[in-house]
């Protein structure tokens, strides 16, 4: 299973928030983030598909619940 922190690095959720609305570092912390995690796939998922609906996807997760969306937990 993920890790039970927050994402990005543990860092504080308004800080997270305000790396998630940059583009750029959303997908190199999410891509870092998922790497950390252990799941390969799924960070080259998010290198390959991650400029578009899934930065939009995790901005909004990112506010609800402070955590990056998990499409693929492989």
């Amino acid at each position: 299973m993920a890790k039970t922190g927050k994402d990005y690095f543990g860092l504080s959720r308004v800080l997270s928030i305000i790396l998630a609305i940059i583009p750029v570092t959303a997908l190199i912390c999410g891509f870092i983030t998922r790497l950390t995690e252990g799941k390969i796939v799924a960070a080259l998922l998010r290198i390959l598909l991650g400029w578009n609906i899934i930065w939009i996807v995790d901005l909004v997760m990112m506010i609800v619940n402070g955590r990056i969306w998990r499409l693929l937990n492989v």
